[in-house]
């Protein structure tokens, strides 16, 4: 009788590198599977932006298995089941995924399929160190980012080199049942398939945009990477989350060349994405709540109004509203960007962190429960190694400092265009003279700003002292 293995494919949408993949083609057939989970927690389904994304990706992926992917729709274990009975499967293997929720997912089934005397593993495609390996000496986890890097994981066990993909894939013979979901008929809105004009899907444009970005962009990351309108980030985040591309791959592929500071600085960004993944395995309940538990009495403002604008781009603020702009045109965000409309949000409006992280969850590509989740916990100053709350990003003096003639503005901000860039990253400060020059209505073809920066700092600066007293 024939050997056939399941591998169950999650965020490791490739052929390289591909622990579980490898294993599942070894001495026997493949049925390769993708599931959407129909049993996932409700609040955090896949945003319409990543799911756009990963439409287009399993389509490229079935394309590489020779059309061989089986795409399934409903609860993962009774679709496992019933596959185990179609096609008398040896074994079933995945690489492994780390909310909390797909941790007791999978552990569960993974009980259930070995009483059913069928092999089951997991593996590690998604991250350089195991969440778990990565400790301080006494055995606790890191809250902050410096040492768990520094001396946790450079410290420990250097990542496994890259994997070749399978030498020779024998496929199973596909049987129709009626779990099969034809990804060819969903549809998508119109801004969904906007967004996807420029993406860059899929793991042969992953390996190329990281050969793009090595010959073009690193050479200046460590700086160049504080410039929105520069090509100096890899703009790899939604191929890692998807898994079109690992953390190995691009680990071995710098760490090849010379060892500089943009190297070094760009690596470490890698680090981040662990440490990310090593707060929400060690900390589950920082996706709703606060790491540090002195914010759940934070007297945050509940301004609907304020956070549609936000969520708009229409602030009156030209560097956030670009940033807005570029996250619904693009379904990315420069990282840059990322902290300053985050600082906006949540120190200027004082309107909770989870909103703007809730808005990024339905509009980035690379909506990551881990990143994102980590990301606004930093910036609103409540999560581990979190900004300080004193630190309030002025979005003006950053648009000065960092987008100086107005390049990334204008590109976003089109009614703005005409606009002499001295008075660009604050129009409400220019004469009316050079406001009719340059064709702006403020008010009318571009808003005044909805909150005064100056007076807006000083009040969040006395609600986070509320903090010390508490």
């Amino acid at each position: 009788m024939k050997k056939i293995n399941i591998h169950w494919f999650r965020t490791d949408l490739r052929i390289n590198d591909n622990p579980a993949l490898l294993k599942a083609a070894e001495n026997a057939e493949l049925l390769p599977i993708y599931i959407f989970d129909e049993i996932k927690i409700p609040n955090y389904q896949q945003g319409e932006a990543s799911l756009t994304w990963l439409y287009k990706s399993l389509q490229l992926l079935n394309k590489s298995l020779n059309d061989r992917l089986l795409i399934l729709k409903g609860n993962p274990l009774q679709i496992l089941k019933e596959l185990i009975i179609n096609y008398n499967i040896t074994g079933i293997y995945w690489n492994r995924n780390y909310s909390p929720w797909e941790i007791e997912r999978d552990t569960r089934i993974k009980n259930e399929i070995k009483k059913l005397d069928i092999n089951c593993e997991s593996f590690n495609g998604f991250l350089l160190w195991e969440p778990w390996e990565i400790l301080k000496n006494d055995g606790t986890p890191y809250k902050v980012f410096t040492p768990f890097y520094r001396k946790g994981c450079l410290g420990s066990s250097t990542p496994r080199t890259p994997l070749p993909k399978p030498e020779k894939i024998v496929y199973a013979k596909k049987v129709l049942n009626n779990f099969e979901f034809n990804i060819a008929n969903n549809t998508t809105n119109s801004w969904q398939k906007k967004i996807l004009n420029n993406a860059l899907v899929g793991e042969k444009k992953a390996t190329d945009r990281l050969d793009f970005f090595i010959k073009n962009g690193l050479n200046d990351y460590k700086e160049g990477r504080n410039f929105p309108s520069q090509d100096n980030v890899s703009k790899l985040a939604p191929n890692l989350h998807f898994g079109e591309i690992s953390p190995n791959q691009i680990w071995y592929t710098v760490s090849k060349l010379k060892n500089t500071q943009n190297t070094d600085h760009f690596l470490s960004e890698l680090g981040w994405r662990e440490f990310s993944n090593h707060l929400l395995y060690h900390f589950p309940h920082i996706i709703s709540e606060n790491l540090q538990k002195k914010f759940n009495n934070f007297p945050w403002v509940n301004d609907e109004n304020s956070l549609i604008k936000w969520q708009k781009g229409i602030t009156g603020i030209p560097l956030v509203d670009a940033g807005m702009r570029e996250l619904w045109q693009t379904g990315s965000m420069h990282n840059r960007l990322r902290m300053v409309v985050g600082s906006f949000l949540v120190k200027n409006l004082l309107i909770d962190w989870k909103y703007g992280a809730k808005w990024f969850w339905n509009c980035l590509f690379d909506a990551d429960i881990a990143n994102n989740t980590a990301g606004w916990q930093w910036i609103a100053g409540c999560g581990a190694d979190a900004a300080p709350y004193f630190r309030v990003f002025n979005p003006v003096t950053q648009s000065e400092k960092f987008d100086k003639l107005g390049t990334y503005i204008k590109k976003y901000i089109p009614e703005l265009i005409n606009l002499d860039h001295k008075f660009l990253h604050c129009p409400w400060e220019a004469p009316k003279s050079i406001l009719s020059n340059a064709g702006v209505k403020l008010g009318e073809t571009y808003p005044y700003p909805i909150v005064d920066l100056k007076r807006s700092r000083i009040k969040a600066l006395e609600a986070f002292n509320t903090l010390k007293s508490s």
